[in-house]
Parts: structure tokens; C-alpha cells; sequence
């Protein structure tokens, strides 16, 4: 199965009530429970060795750069959105992408956040001022979902730095997303990370990835390596001597892990909370008709609890941009069908929820321990990840705090920033 079919499985399928009756959204429910049976180990390595000494190793081979040399180099031009863009209700700003990543099939848009996710004013690098967009992509080697591969080489993630700093020509640069190895012969390389990348935070210099089955993968943006642009198929050491990144410009080697180590969860989506005390983050599970599916891979941890979707919250720590504490803050279920997305304000939760290719997608939210949520406004046909961005980052301001979103669908393309409140 292609991850497009595990993940969203029958995502179109409609939702019936009952026989004969009207076709209904299920009706979210939320409860709080023990945020202690859901915990994290972390992990500095993988079977190659430490990743700090394999991008050591890479960094002895390569040009090594940081986030701001590519933001400077992008190459690419989006266009800005004047209007609300598909279904969207209480629309800000926003951009669409060019044609050839609106029509792209086998390249799936998925995660968002922002520079004012990196940094309290919105700017990137602390003291600087870049306005960045960041998403992520995975790639789909069965775009129609037949069940046969249209596309034999899986390139695994990548990720887009989009330069915002002037909205009305936003610019922007595809990387690609690694892992460092060594090869059988003990050289130095990366491999491509063949996940789904369903939600993304920025979190100063660090990018957290969701790794649906096994947690949360860590990308150190002061770390990226430029490569050889000429083998489009070719990923890592080549038998030429030089290093690829699939015919992208710079690769971003992983550099820390958190595995799940307590009950199943499924790392869907996650956000960032900065009016949290500590800051934090959040982790919500997607499930088809509002019961989260533990079998349609090999998880992490100690076995299924609760399969009512969740939100579950870890609390960070501001002066190393890592988790705090390993075991979760709080959780709280919520029994909502087709979560893509999640952002909250200390007990306060915003979801982005999709309904398939043709229907309109909906910002709703609920309060920890509320019996039901409410929508908040409609999103864009395929919404996908949230990131909110506080009206209090001076750096990049709106004039009221907003929550950025996402399409994935082939030419319905969007990356948008709606109203928190909806108005």
C-alpha cells in the first residue's frame, strides 16, 4: 500500500449515521485522560552511529551551510493570493504555488509552519528579518491509487523554504530531507527518508518531523550541505565521487530522534504552543471514521489505549529547543473523524479536518475536557497541517492573530493564513 492509501485510506468515503439518513460529519467529543501513558525516548544516533559524528563525517566532504544561505538562494516564484482562495472563509494572506508543483502528481504538500513558530517577533534568524514559510512534501509513487507504482523510485521528503519577506513576490526553494549513513565501505552518505511527513514545527534552529508509526524526527537547520544537481535519481554518495540530493540543490541531514516509548500513538500532525508555560507541543492522530487504526503498520511503544483520536501535549525546554520532559503534559481525546491538522493555546485547540477531494475542509476547535467542538470557519478543499501565528510577533505582525494551513490536491495548491477567530 502507497502511504497516500494508509494514511488516508478511504478518505472520500462519506460518513453515515444511521441507514437512510442524511450524510453528517461525526460529532466531536473530547475528555481529558492520564497524559502519562504517553511518553518519548530520546535518541542521538542510528545504526550508523551518532548523527552528530556522521554529519561531522558530511561536513568534511561537502559545503556545509545554514537555513539562511538557502532562504538567500531560492529559485523559484509563487504567486500571492489577493483573495480568498477555494472554500476559504476568514482568509488573510497566502500564496499558490508554481505550475509545475501546482500540477505535479507524484509530489504531495503536507506540513506548514512558520518563522514566527522559530521565534516569538516572527523573524528568522534571531536578530535578523526573514518572513519564512516552511513546508513539507512526500512522495507518492501511486498518485491515482490503483494499487500499481507509477513512479518507481520513492525520493522520500522534502522540504520548501518559501521566502515571505515581501508578500506580494514570495519566492522559494525545494530541499531534500536525509539521513546520514555510512556506506558498506565506511564512506560518509545520506539516504532519502521514505515517511510521510503529515505535520512539521519550527522550533528556533530545529525542525521537528512527524514519523507517523515511530515519532518525532529533528532536523538542525544550521546544518545543511549543498550537492551535486546533475544525477535527479541518485541520493548520496555517488560511484562518481559526489553527492546528490535528487537533483536538489541542498540536502538536511536528520540530527536527533524521539521514538515512542508509551502507548500507541499515531503522529499525524503537530504544532506549536508559545502561550503555554513552558512553551510546548502537541500531536494529534488521524482516523478515518473517528477510531484511530494501530494496525496498518509497525508502531512504537507498548500497545494500543484509548483509539479515540487525541491531542497529546509535551512540554519544551526554550533554551535548547528540545523536550523537556519525555513523559506527556496532558492528553485529551477527541472523537473527530479526518484530523490533518493541530495548533493550541494552552487548553485551547484548533483541528483542520478534510473531507476528500471534492468537499471543503473546516478550522474547528474545543477546550480541554469540552463535551464537543465547533467550526471555526471553512479551509480549502485537501487542508492539511496548522501553525499559528500570534498577532504579538512584532517582527511579522498581523493586525489579529492568525492560523496558517495548507492544500495537497493537484492543481488546488494553497498555502493560506486564516483569521484565529474566524471573523
Amino acid at each position: 500500500m502507497t502511504r497516500r492509501t494508509i494514511l488516508k485510506g478511504l478518505a472520500t468515503a462519506p460518513f453515515v449515521a444511521t441507514a437512510g439518513s442524511l450524510t453528517v460529519p461525526t460529532v466531536a467529543e473530547a475528555a481529558t485522560i492520564d497524559g502519562g501513558q504517553f511518553s518519548l525516548s530520546s535518541r542521538s544516533s542510528n545504526s550508523y552511529g551518532e548523527f552528530a559524528d556522521l554529519t561531522a563525517g558530511l561536513a568534511t566532504k561537502l559545503t556545509k551551510v545554514d537555513a539562511t544561505a538557502v532562504i538567500a538562494d531560492t529559485n523559484r516564484n509563487a504567486t500571492h493570493l489577493t483573495s480568498a482562495p477555494s472554500t476559504v472563509e476568514a482568509f488573510a494572506t497566502g500564496f499558490a504555488w508554481d505550475s509545475a508543483d501546482q500540477a505535479v502528481d507524484y509530489w504531495i504538500p503536507q506540513g506548514v509552519t512558520t518563522s514566527a513558530d522559530a521565534y516569538g517577533n516572527g523573524v528568522y534568524p534571531a536578530g535578523g528579518s526573514n518572513r519564512v514559510v516552511l513546508v513539507s512534501w512526500y512522495f507518492e509513487t501511486d498518485p491515482d491509487g490503483d494499487g500499481v507504482d507509477e513512479y518507481a523510485l520513492d525520493k522520500g521528503l522534502r522540504l520548501t523554504f518559501v521566502d515571505y519577506t515581501t508578500a506580494g513576490t514570495p519566492t522559494y526553494r525545494h530541499v531534500l530531507l536525509v539521513e546520514p549513513v555510512t556506506t558498506g565501505t565506511g564512506e560518509y552518505s545520506f539516504n532519502p527518508i521514505r515517511k510521510h511527513a503529515g505535520g512539521i514545527m519550527w522550533y528556533g534552529n530545529l525542525l521537528y518531523v512527524v514519523d507517523t508509526y515511530k515519532g518525532l524526527r529533528v532536523f538542525d537547520l544550521n546544518t545543511l550541505f549543498k550537492v551535486a544537481t546533475t544525477q535527479p535519481d541518485v541520493c548520496g554518495l555517488h560511484t562518481d565521487g559526489s553527492y546528490y540530493g535528487y537533483g536538489y540543490q541542498y540536502v538536511l541531514p536528520q540530527s536527533y530522534a524521539y521514538d515512542n516509548a508509551g502507548k500507541y500513538l499515531r503522529y499525524t500532525t503537530i504544532g506549536l504552543d508559545r502561550a503555554s508555560s513552558p512553551d510546548s507541543l502537541v500531536v494529534s492522530e488521524y482516523s478515518l471514521s473517528g477510531t484511530v487504526d494501530y494496525t496498518d503498520g509497525t508502531f512504537n511503544g507498548t500497545g494500543p489505549g484509548t483509539t479515540t483520536p487525541k491531542v497529546v501535549r509535551w512540554n519544551l525546554d526554550y533554551t535548547d529547543r528540545q523536550i523537556a520532559s519525555l513523559t506527556a503534559s496532558e492528553a485529551v481525546t477527541v472523537a473527530q473523524q479526518k484530523i490533518q491538522g493541530v495548533v493550541s493555546r494552552n487548553s485551547k485547540h484548533y483541528l483542520s479536518t478534510s473531507a476528500g477531494p471534492s468537499t471543503k475542509g473546516a478550522l474547528r476547535t474545543f477546550n480541554s475536557g469540552d463535551s464537543t467542538a465547533t467550526t471555526v470557519c471553512d479551509l480549502a478543499i485537501g487542508c492539511e497541517d496548522l501553525s499559528y501565528h500570534s498577532s504579538g510577533a512584532s517582527g511579522w505582525a498581523y493586525s489579529e492573530s492568525v492560523i496558517w494551513n495548507l492544500s495537497e490536491y493537484v492543481d488546488k495548491r494553497y498555502v493560506y493564513a486564516v483569521h484565529a477567530d474566524g471573523s
